[in-house]
């Protein structure tokens, strides 16, 4: 199969970048090539070609004739992981209508309607968010992509990643902009953690492997075109759990701090209204049933207290994976005394 990914090697593209190799495809790497030696090529009988462009930046023709140039004329699969506006898909559009068999979407479940009207999140679920603008416009994506299938015929895939994790790191509810190291910190540190809400709302982790497995049983499969399906692990677990997990891999005790999300909203400089009230706040659990349909015999099989003790041994172990917040880290103290807690 000979595929281009655009972008590629994010926490969620890499994994897939890699399915890809180790499938023995045909994959080329469309970026600003700033990344790419984190797809490791070693062993894997797939062909990695590496096209250095920017595409929002550069003019169609030009991306064209790269593409080209790398002899890439046409394609079984596209996917963008860098489409985030109706613009970006758009100019995907026009690029790619008559060079590929099939486009792959990657979309949000962020998207699904807040507040939810029933915590089981099926592909049938209405999409709506008023809480964060990175949902609407992934929903006015999708909206223009699926005109294009219905007026046109563009081979269109949408898949609906939740939140997915890889070795990079420790996937949490509140962290500052730089990422969740300065958390990972303050309880190695044993200073105490934020938890938004109570902790009691239920939330999905799923592994970056177990998304390249699924969406690579998605490319190239006929019965996905046309088709929009979220692809995450059928393992809910409470905010509670999730933090424990994390604090017994790292060995400490969990000291957390129970603060509401909306509170949280409205007195920091981070986005927490589109990120806890129209995400993480909510309960969800998701229906895999289209998926697995679509791709006989796939499950996801990375349980979370596995997958976290390699990412956490990962983390600690490459100081690149160590991005120091001081700024969230002094926000966080001054947000746990406010609540009249000593801070320890």
């Amino acid at each position: 199969m000979k595929v281009l990914f655009i972008g590629g090697t994010g926490i969620i593209s890499t994994a897939i970048s890699k399915r890809v190799l180790e499938l023995g495809w045909e994959l080329f790497l469309l970026n600003r090539g700033n990344r790419n030696k984190v797809i490791d090529i070693q062993g894997k009988p797939g062909k990695l070609v590496e096209i250095c462009c920017d595409i929002r930046e550069e003019s169609g023709e030009t991306i064209l004739q790269k593409i080209k140039a790398a002899d890439g004329d046409r394609f079984d699969v596209v996917a963008d992981f860098i489409a985030f506006t109706q613009e970006h898909v758009a100019k995907d559009y026009t690029l790619f209508k008559d060079i590929c068999r099939q486009y792959i979407f990657i979309s949000s479940a962020s998207a699904y309607q807040k507040p939810l009207s029933s915590y089981l999140i099926t592909e049938s679920t209405p999409l709506a968010n008023p809480y964060w603008e990175y949902s609407r416009n992934k929903i006015a994506c999708e909206d223009f992509l699926m005109a294009k299938y219905r007026e046109n015929g563009f081979p269109i895939t949408i898949v609906r990643p939740s939140h997915t994790y890889s070795e990079r790191s420790v996937p949490l509810g509140v962290h500052g902009n730089k990422g969740s190291w300065q958390v990972i910190k303050r309880m190695l540190d044993g200073k105490q953690v934020i938890i938004h809400g109570d902790g009691t709302s239920l939330w999905t982790m799923t592994h970056n492997r177990d998304f390249a497995r699924a969406f690579t049983g998605l490319m190239g499969n006929i019965r996905a075109v046309g088709e929009a399906v979220h692809i995450t692990s059928d393992e809910s677990l409470t905010w509670n759990q999730i933090y424990q997990v994390i604090a017994d891999t790292l060995n400490v005790p969990l000291r957390a701090v129970y603060i509401s999300s909306r509170y949280l909203a409205q007195n920091s400089p981070y986005d927490f209204t589109g990120s806890l009230i129209g995400d993480k706040a909510n309960s969800v659990v998701f229906d895999n049933t289209k998926l697995k349909r679509l791709v006989p015999g796939y499950y996801a099989g990375i349980r979370f207290d596995q997958g976290i003790r390699e990412t956490t041994a990962s983390v600690l172990a490459n100081s690149e994976y160590q991005a120091a917040d001081p700024e969230f880290d002094t926000w966080c103290d001054k947000v746990i005394a406010a609540q009249g807690i000593t801070i320890q």
